[in-house]
């Protein structure tokens, strides 16, 4: 079989292809891999970067011939043009890793958010389609919006769903769409969403990730803060942030691929409270001059400080929607009876992940 991979330079996607190269790579017969150019840096010389990294996984790098001999890089000149390395008679996987992650709510960026996720991903599926044996999407727990309660793996029969930001709508509306196209063109369709992506719980190093974002973000905001200004934050003390450790969820991505399973939640089983989990943060980045705010914190009421006019015309007005939200918790059932989510503390976790990133500072790897 042949895998087609989006994504590989990025946090989840450079994962998932680790574990192909370990745990799939007799089964393999090639992995393409589609690659921008960055910079003066090939497409090739990318890969290259993510496949030697002190990150990547020794048996990866001892055996670096042969893993070059698996991988073939698809530049943008042959992106939609699956005709130049492709054969209808292969059983060919598409797993489209890559995604546009942008939590604005401005509505200048919704076109260009819906064109990245949506509008690419119509392209290729409608590409590819007569090439494959099965399209596989990595969408996000949270596409299907600010839903309290308990929420199970089946997103596309809910109807009144209130997103967060136009990312959450373009990722649900790329999801509805392929189950609808995969019924015209009898081609199955697998959509898996992880939750948000912290450090290595498992492999080696433990606790690295390659990208900082999300609860990252709010810790290298404070963590570089140099003002001695205070800050009111709401929060809703009863809520959660779900965090998966991304080693955990490539392990699943790679497990499931081949399965029958339409539609799965990559989620921990609990979340990490917010209260809480902002209070650790804080205290491990050294920043102790906040307070818990009950409503939201917005211009017209006017700032306390000029970090916190800061904040919030910065990262807090892609965080707050989430600092907000509802009570909710996922049923894991059907997760857990694939690969059972390892045990550990979620503070301690989450400490461990920041103290981690504080001694990168907070850098992303340059893939």
């Amino acid at each position: 079989m042949n895998i087609i991979l989006t994504g590989a330079t990025g946090t989840l996607g450079s994962k998932v292809l680790y574990e192909f190269l370990t745990d799939k790579f007799d089964e393999i017969e090639k992995i393409y891999l589609f690659v921008r150019k960055k910079g003066n840096t090939s497409p090739e010389s990318r890969i290259k970067k993510v496949i030697t990294s002190e990150y990547a996984p020794d048996t990866i790098k001892k055996n670096l011939d042969a893993v070059l001999e698996k991988i073939k890089v698809i530049t943008s000149d042959d992106f939609l043009n699956p005709a130049a390395f492709l054969s209808k008679e292969e059983t060919n996987y598409f797993i489209h890793s890559a995604g546009y992650v942008n939590l604005s709510v401005n509505p200048d960026q919704e076109d260009e958010i819906f064109n990245e996720n949506f509008g690419f991903t119509k392209k290729i599926f409608n590409s590819y389609v007569d090439y494959l044996h099965k399209f596989i999407y990595i969408s996000t727990a949270f596409s299907i919006g600010n839903m309290g309660g308990v929420i199970d793996n089946d997103y596309l029969k809910k109807e009144e769903v209130t997103y967060r930001n136009y990312y959450e709508k373009s990722k649900h509306t790329t999801e509805k769409f392929l189950v609808e196209a995969s019924k015209e063109k009898n081609i199955p369709i697998q959509i898996l969403r992880p939750s948000v992506l912290g450090g290595n719980i498992i492999d080696t190093p433990t606790y690295f990730i390659s990208k900082y974002m999300v609860f990252y973000l709010f810790a290298k905001f404070f963590y570089r803060s140099a003002s001695d200004d205070s800050i009111r934050i709401a929060v809703n003390a009863e809520a959660g942030l779900n965090i998966i450790p991304t080693d955990y969820a490539a392990k699943v991505i790679v497990k499931v691929f081949e399965s029958d399973i339409e539609q799965l939640n990559i989620v921990h089983s609990k979340g990490t409270n917010l209260l809480s989990g902002m209070s650790k943060i804080m205290e491990t980045v050294g920043f102790n001059n906040f307070s818990v705010a009950k409503e939201a914190v917005d211009s017209t009421a006017g700032y306390g400080s000029l970090l916190e006019k800061f904040y919030y015309e910065t990262i807090g007005v892609h965080l707050a929607p989430y600092l907000t939200s509802k009570p909710y918790e996922w049923d894991t059932t059907l997760l857990e009876s694939i690969l059972p989510i390892p045990e550990y503390d979620l503070e301690e976790y989450l400490v461990s992940t920041i103290k981690f990133a504080k001694t990168k500072e907070f850098r992303n790897e340059k893939w």
